[in-house]
C-alpha cells in the first residue's frame, strides 16, 4: 500500500455521518412504513399484512436502536494521536485500513476502504496495544501494523 496520510478527525467526523445519515433513512422509512399500514383497507388479507408490517417496523425500531448506541459509544472514541493501538485509532496494516471505534463495518472515505470496528471485535483485541512495526496473526493471515495514528 502506498502511504497516504489521513486526518484522522475527518475520519471521524465521516464514520458519525454515515451513522446520522443510516438513522435518519431508517426513521424515515420506519414513517413510510407506519403511514402504509395505516392506508390498508379491510382486505381478507388485512390482519396477516398489518400483522407483517408490525414485525417489519419492530424490527427497523431494533435497528435505530442500535445505530443510536453506535451514535453514543462514538462520543467515547479519542481523537488524539497514539503510539500504540486503543480505542479512536486509525490502524494501517499492510493488509487493511482500520478504525477503532464502533461496528460499522467497511466504509469509504476519500475513495480508499477502511473498517470501522469494534474494539470488542477479535481483530481490535488483536491489536490493541501494539505499534508500527509489530505483526500478528489471526485467522491465519499474518498482517504487520504499518502506521498507528
Amino acid at each position: 500500500m502506498e502511504k497516504i496520510v489521513f486526518e484522522k478527525n475527518d475520519i471521524r467526523n465521516y464514520v458519525q455521518n454515515v451513522i446520522a445519515e443510516k438513522i435518519e433513512k431508517l426513521k424515515n422509512f420506519i414513517e413510510f412504513t407506519l403511514e402504509a399500514s395505516r392506508d390498508i383497507k379491510k382486505t381478507p388479507k388485512y390482519d396477516s399484512m398489518r400483522e407483517e408490517m408490525q414485525e417489519e417496523i419492530y424490527q427497523m425500531q431494533r435497528q435505530l436502536g442500535a445505530l443510536h448506541d453506535l451514535k453514543k459509544n462514538m462520543v467515547k472514541v479519542l481523537n488524539n494521536s497514539t503510539e500504540k493501538i486503543q480505542l479512536g485509532s486509525l490502524v494501517i496494516t499492510n493488509k487493511a485500513r482500520f478504525y477503532i471505534s464502533v461496528s460499522l463495518g467497511e466504509f469509504f472515505f476519500e475513495g480508499e476502504r477502511f473498517y470501522a470496528i469494534s474494539p470488542e471485535s477479535p481483530m481490535a483485541k488483536k491489536m490493541m496495544g501494539m505499534k508500527s512495526g509489530d505483526e500478528f496473526i489471526l485467522n491465519n493471515i499474518h498482517q504487520q501494523i504499518v502506521e498507528v495514528f
